[in-house]
């Protein structure tokens, strides 16, 4: 099901501006796109779109009481300073499951975030680049003790 008729199921006859939570779970994204998603939901306060195939944030609209947003299993790789502008309130975001490759993409939004609102975002949950980095580490380590390994043989090899 296409995302502007998930939104129009999802109002059950309700006006956008007296929703307050919105799930769009599993419906198809345009393009990669957010479709039919306007300003006129001024009251959204819970937006969940994880596994729409999502790619880029550059159509979310003005979303100021927006505070949690669930952005898990899509294929979004960049641009998150755009929910710093139009989401100033957003206290918890999930991008589990996105290919996002180096943290420097959310520490530019969470400096933001701190830099308007002088507080913290609560939660961001990044459960792929937490095993990236541990993977990483892992991979160091082994280096490091690979390369104290060679340093004490030819300590001991060598006659002194």
């Amino acid at each position: 099901m296409e995302m502007k008729k998930r939104i129009n199921l999802e109002l059950r006859d309700r006006a956008p501006e007296e929703v307050t939570e919105l799930v769009l779970d599993n419906c198809l994204c345009v393009n990669g796109e957010i479709e039919g998603l306007n300003d006129t939901f001024k009251k959204l306060e819970f937006l969940s779109m994880a596994n729409v195939e999502l790619s880029s944030l550059a159509r979310l609209p003005s979303l100021n009481k927006l505070r949690k947003l669930e952005l898990s299993d899509n294929i979004i790789s960049g641009g998150l300073e755009v929910l710093a502008e139009k989401c100033p309130n957003l206290t918890y975001l999930n991008l589990s499951g996105n290919k996002i490759k180096d943290l420097s993409t959310v520490e530019a939004l969470m400096e933001m975030k701190m830099m308007k609102r002088k507080k913290k975002m609560k939660l961001v949950h990044l459960k792929d680049m937490r095993k990236r980095r541990k993977k990483k580490r892992r991979m160091r380590m082994k280096m490091k003790q690979a390369q104290n390994w060679e340093r004490e043989k030819r300590r001991w090899a060598s006659p002194t």
